[in-house]
């Protein structure tokens, strides 16, 4: 059946939008989808994003139907407005941040982790627990059932649905949020688009054919994401090709756990000293309330006509003011000075981000970044891409809800301009509204496949490993060496095959054997073939292992089989390794699917 929509997802750390347009209309009117939630006791509501929470229930509201919505009764969870609200009050039954959790590749993310709570097992009396993967995939139903709802002569499945995921997600991360996609009755070929260049497409949508006036060949656009939970750094090249101009992504960073929720903490640690000055010592409970009254405030106050104060309200919890409410008051320029600084500090193209930690101990939860300053870890992206020459940047285009503050955008301007020894850094005029830009983004991508638009090239965003052990004599209780083989260079195509040289590898077959995959944002120079005997932390990152038993020939008896290897990016973004054997025809197949944007 031929799709009527082309659909965007964005499905957000902090919220998740949907956005869509006419396939056959000659323009793309893009339009959102209001989505139906839970935003009170009993009480639904559409609003235009769906908050990425979810609230457990405990045993004893099962069953009761206060969870209900227009398509499901009965329901044991609740998703969007009220599970956020209710992070407050019963934080060890609301699931947030799972799509964090989707790109730590330190745990197993179809395991039942989340709430994350350290060191305690899943209590059935707090609603249990779920995995990143079914969070994911519950987000995504209920984004299904909402649009189904409001179309239901045109069912999601049989649209052309954009879902976007971070430039920074690895192979694995990519996977397991198709999985969770297709689970939630999404059709198996929708599209992967990376967010940064969803904003992308959002800002060439609004700009029309004035785009190239606004850059020139030789020109290097940096797309700062910074949302709620997570930051993501992309560089984009303009080229030409055929006489016209081209955008090719030239670089991703890596996921950075730092954004506007560690804003919000900031600024609720800093009015809970306003409150502990009046003698009130808040309680866990009324923290949690005040954090999420700090981001009302900090919106309000880091608008261009914004308010030079505004209280900020707590409810009593002390046997005098039960009932009552506490107020202290934020002034905007102690609230500008308190983030621009503190997460967007001026600082020396040179400068890398603080490392430091308050124990030798820590927690084994998400991989938050110990150093909130975005502008050190945007210098670090930067000079990471440049191999010791001048900076680069000559465009910033900004997406996320952070920056919808001026203030903070004109910040990392005069910062990035700092660094560069030409013109000042220019910002690209983005989406008006930076909290749809990427649904919108996604939605216009997916019209312009049918109608012809801008391409945004550049292959693959890493380039690829697979662990070869080294041979050796055995040592009790230390495993031998382990080297990195290079089978897919960064940039790496759709449609295109290499064959890899290397010397012959022994390949396991016939029991069961684990396979080891690396990825790299940062090493370009690796080709095919190159083998790594050492590398660093930051230089490859291990994706997920997998675990598989390869057929053997019936009178096969060696262990090992002499094998070399070819890898192949296909049309739909699935990397395929092939182990070739050397003493006949055999093949094996192993796939991950690394597309970042689904661009043929």
């Amino acid at each position: 059946m031929t799709a009527r929509f082309s659909v965007g997802i964005d499905l957000g750390t902090t919220n998740s939008v949907v956005a869509y347009c006419d396939l056959s209309a000659e323009d793309a009117r893009i339009e959102l989808l209001p989505i139906p939630q839970l935003v009170g006791a009993n009480t639904i509501d559409a609003r235009l994003q769906l908050p990425s929470f979810i609230y457990l229930a405990g045993d004893h509201e099962k069953g009761r139907g206060q969870f209900d919505l227009p398509w499901a009764s009965r329901n044991d969870f609740a998703i969007g407005e009220w599970a956020r609200a209710n992070a407050a009050t019963v934080p060890e039954r609301t699931v947030s941040g799972a799509k964090s959790w989707l790109c730590h590749p330190k745990v197993d993310r179809r395991q039942p982790l989340l709430p994350w709570s350290p060191g305690h097992a899943p209590d059935a009396s707090m609603g249990g627990r779920i995995s990143p993967v079914g969070a994911s995939q519950r987000y995504l139903e209920h984004l299904v059932a909402a649009w189904n709802q409001a179309f239901p002569n045109a069912p999601l499945a049989e649209q052309r649905v954009v879902l976007t995921v971070p430039a920074s997600f690895d192979a694995a991360a990519r996977e397991i949020t198709r999985e969770a996609a297709i689970a939630a009755g999404l059709a198996e070929g929708l599209l992967l688009l990376e967010e940064p260049q969803a904003a992308i497409h959002a800002w060439l949508a609004k700009s029309g054919d004035r785009w190239r006036k606004s850059l020139e060949l030789g020109d290097t656009m940096l797309v700062c994401d910074v949302g709620g939970g997570t930051s993501d750094l992309t560089m984009i090249g303009v080229g030409e090709e055929s006489g016209e101009l081209q955008l090719r992504r030239l670089a991703v960073g890596d996921h950075l756990l730092v954004g506007g929720d560690n804003m919000d903490l900031a600024l609720a640690h800093f009015a809970a000293q306003l409150f502990a000055q009046q003698g009130l010592q808040l309680d866990a409970w009324q923290s949690v309330s005040l954090w999420h009254a700090c981001r009302n405030a900090k919106e309000s106050l880091l608008q261009s006509a914004g308010p030079d104060s505004l209280p900020v309200t707590v409810l009593g919890r002390g046997s005098r003011l039960i009932g009552g409410t506490v107020t202290v008051p934020l002034q905007r320029k102690q609230v500008e000075q308190l983030l621009v600084d503190g997460f967007f500090p001026r600082c020396q193209f040179l400068d890398k981000p603080q490392r430091r930690r308050g124990s030798g101990f820590q927690e084994m939860g998400l991989p938050f970044e110990s150093d909130p300053a975005i502008t050190r870890h945007v210098a670090s992206f930067v000079r990471a891409q440049t191999q010791g020459e001048s900076m680069p940047i000559t465009h910033l285009l900004f997406n996320g809800g952070v920056f919808k503050a001026p203030v903070l955008r004109q910040r990392l301007m005069e910062v990035v301009s700092s660094w560069s020894e030409r013109d000042p850094v220019r910002e690209l005029d983005a989406e008006q509204d930076l909290d749809y830009a990427v649904a919108r983004g996604a939605a216009w991508y997916g019209w312009t496949r049918e109608h012809g638009g801008v391409r945004i090239r550049g292959g693959t965003a890493r380039s690829y490993y697979i662990g070869i052990e080294t041979s050796g004599l055995a040592i009790p209780g230390l495993a031998r060496p382990l080297r990195a083989l290079c089978v897919v260079p960064r940039g790496m195509e759709e449609g295109t095959q290499s064959s890899v040289p290397s010397a012959e590898i022994g390949l396991v077959v016939g029991e069961p054997a684990q396979f080891r995959f690396f990825s790299s944002s940062t090493r370009a120079q690796d080709r095919p073939g190159d083998l790594l005997d050492r590398w660093s932390d930051d230089e490859l990152v291990e994706t997920d292992s997998m675990e598989a038993t390869l057929p053997a020939a019936d009178d096969q008896e060696e262990q090992y089989l002499p094998v070399r290897f070819e890898s192949r990016i296909t049309e739909l973004g699935v990397l395929e390794l092939w182990c070739v054997s050397v003493r006949d025809d055999r093949r094996w197949k192993l796939e991950f699917s690394v597309r970042p944007d689904s661009e043929a």
